[in-house]
């Protein structure tokens, strides 16, 4: 499992791009974890699942509405990362208003989720293999701050605690 100190293990995720730029395609492009990371302090939060309860209701719009707070502190970039794929993780970019906020990524094959340690079997709701809740800060691709919640629980990976912690 990934660590404080450990440099985030590299992958590929996925973004739905709205609004085609330089670089980037209309639709779903992939980036890569390790370059994305390079030079940059990055606030991450993963969660179990796109438009589920307390992802939508608390997880999100904590770190949306907390942007300003953020870059104050010198975050660059605010990653949402979760086991969806990028056409799921764009409509729900869309119905939560993340758009130049929070970057929402998708893991669709829980490659990412796996190398960080941080898979979790959710087979028994009906989802599959997910992402356990968390957060985490990279500084330049390295692991400044982690927290891991208990299962069912949403206690430390909120906006709140992380901008304690940056």
């Amino acid at each position: 499992m990934i660590k404080v100190g450990d440099n985030v293990p590299d992958g590929v995720l996925s973004e739905f791009i709205d609004v085609e730029t330089e670089g980037c395609a209309l639709g779903p492009n992939k980036f890569n974890v390790a370059e994305l990371a390079k030079g940059k302090k990055i606030a991450v939060f993963g969660l179990p699942g796109a438009f589920t309860p307390t992802c939508s209701a608390k997880h999100v719009p904590g770190y949306r509405d907390h942007v300003a707070d953020f870059k104050a502190k010198g975050v660059d970039e605010i990653w949402c990362v979760s086991v969806n794929d990028a056409f799921v993780m764009g409509a729900w970019a869309k119905d939560q208003k993340t758009a130049g906020k929070v970057r929402m990524f998708g893991d669709g094959s829980a490659v990412w989720a796996k190398a960080l340690g941080l898979d979790a079997d959710f087979s028994a709701f009906g989802m599959g293999i997910r992402m356990q809740r968390f957060s985490m800060v990279l500084d330049n691709g390295m692991v400044k701050n982690l927290n891991i919640e208990a299962p069912g629980k949403f206690e430390v990976s909120n906006a709140e605690t992380m901008l304690a912690q940056v």
